[in-house]
Formats: structure tokens, C-alpha cells, sequence
């Protein structure tokens, strides 16, 4: 009997290091608040990373193709029973992530002889103002981490997904000082390509301590661009519309960096 509880935090601790494996090459994704918006943005080749959950709300992913789509429906019906028993308007990311996903992903978990979700998650609600932009991370075991301001840190107006802490930890490293959330559209895509470039490096070199030279940094973004494709959505601000969310063709990106 004395043994159990070990047992317990034993197999938990093996199945957080056997996710955190299988997560590790996940190609990285930034969301960052802008002017007109946000803008959720990533490079890949194969599998869609990007998705509409709700009018306001985005969500990107990485992690199992199966596993991303099960929590995407989820999300999806939540909301839309949400919008239909209360209002459109009533639909809200925060409650969306705290009342349903995360129980939900806590609890497969923490079930140590079922399955758990192999993915890890972002979520994005554009708001009538930038400063009203809300960003959430939620991870495979049901941890929420937020933009909004506490006593310990400020607010921030972008998120980002990664394979790795250490990834991470550069990208927003990198964004807090480089992103401006009044900035057009142009800069913020900018700004977040080069995030995305940062964490992608950190993949391949996890011992990394410090931002890489502006140089090394543009280097590795136009070898990516080359051989990669890029997929990014936004979040439209315009509130005449009820739907914000539209896919960018990678034609389309592509012609608004070179501008």
C-alpha cells in the first residue's frame, strides 16, 4: 500500500517525459496581437497546423494529427452549444479552455492505463481593441498558461507554441522585446517569422542560452522559406463581420514579407 502513491507519481513522470519526446519536433507556432487583429502563423510541409474554432476564436496545434483533431471537435462543439443555448456573443475562450479542454485533458492524464492526448495547444480570441486580445496555451496535461497580467508579470499581446521549453523561452524572450502590438500587418508578420525561426533552431540545438545573431537568424529563416510552406490565419478585428477568421494563402504571405 505504501508503495502505490510512488507507483502513481512514478508513472506520471514517465508518461510527461515519453510526451514531451513526442512533441519535441513539433514546428513551432507564433500568434501575435496587431493593429487590425491576429495573426497566427507557422511553416511545415505537411499537416495543417491551424484551425477556426468559433467567430473570435483560432487555435494551433502540434502534436498526434488524430489526438489534434478529437480536441479540435471538442472545442468546436463546446462553442457552438455555447452560442446556440446562450448567445454568439456569450462564447468565450477563457471559459471554453478552463470549464472544458483542460478538465478534459487533465483527467485522460492523470489516468495512467489510458491514453493520453499527445498534443499541445494555442488558442487566440481577438478583441474590439488589441489591449482586449486574449492568448491561452494549454497543455496535454490540462496546464493553462495566459497573457493576461498578474502580480508577477505584465500583460502580453502574442503567444507561442513549441516543441521544447527551451524553444519556447526564446521565442517569447524574443517577442517581448521586437513586438509592438500597434504595429500593421506587415511588421507583425515579419516579427513573428523571425520567432518562428528562433524556435525552430532551438530545436535542433536544445542547449541554447541566447537569442541567435541577426545574421545566423536570417540565414536559417530564407534556407526555411525555401523549402518549407507557410501556413497562417488571422483573426479580423472588423467587428461587421460575425466570422474573423481567414486563411492565408502561402502566395499571399509571401508577397506581404517582401513588401
Amino acid at each position: 500500500m505504501i508503495e502505490e502513491p510512488y507507483r502513481w507519481v512514478e508513472a506520471i513522470a514517465n508518461r510527461r517525459e515519453y510526451i514531451e519526446t513526442q512533441l519535441a519536433s513539433g514546428s513551432p507556432i507564433a500568434a501575435v496581437g496587431y493593429r487590425e487583429g491576429v495573426l497566427f502563423l507557422t511553416l511545415g510541409q505537411a499537416r495543417q497546423k491551424l484551425f477556426e474554432v468559433y467567430d473570435r476564436i483560432a487555435m494551433g496545434a502540434i502534436g498526434h494529427p488524430g489526438d489534434i483533431e478529437r480536441l479540435r471537435m471538442a472545442a468546436i462543439e463546446l462553442a457552438s452549444t455555447e452560442g446556440f443555448t446562450r448567445s454568439a456573443g456569450d462564447v468565450s475562450l477563457r471559459r471554453l479552455a478552463h470549464y472544458s479542454l483542460s478538465p478534459v485533458l487533465k483527467n485522460a492524464f492523470e489516468q495512467v492505463y489510458g491514453a493520453p492526448f499527445l498534443a499541445r495547444m494555442l488558442f487566440a480570441e481577438v478583441g474590439a481593441k488589441p489591449e482586449e486580445d486574449l492568448f491561452l496555451r494549454v497543455e496535454y496535461d490540462g496546464a493553462i498558461a495566459t497573457n493576461g497580467a498578474t502580480f508577477a508579470q505584465a500583460r502580453q499581446d502574442f503567444a507561442v507554441l513549441s516543441g521544447t521549453g527551451k524553444s519556447t523561452e526564446l521565442m517569447e524572450s524574443f517577442l517581448k522585446i521586437e513586438h509592438e502590438p500597434g504595429a500593421p500587418f506587415e511588421a507583425a508578420l515579419k516579427v513573428a517569422l523571425d520567432a518562428w525561426s528562433i524556435g525552430h533552431m532551438t530545436l535542433k540545438n536544445n542547449d541554447a542560452k541566447e537569442l541567435p545573431e541577426r545574421a545566423a537568424l536570417t540565414k536559417h529563416r530564407v534556407e526555411q522559406l525555401a523549402v518549407a510552406g507557410i501556413e497562417a490565419a488571422i483573426l479580423e478585428r472588423d467587428a461587421s463581420t460575425a466570422i474573423r477568421y481567414r486563411a492565408l494563402s502561402d502566395e499571399e504571405v509571401r508577397a506581404s514579407i517582401q513588401q
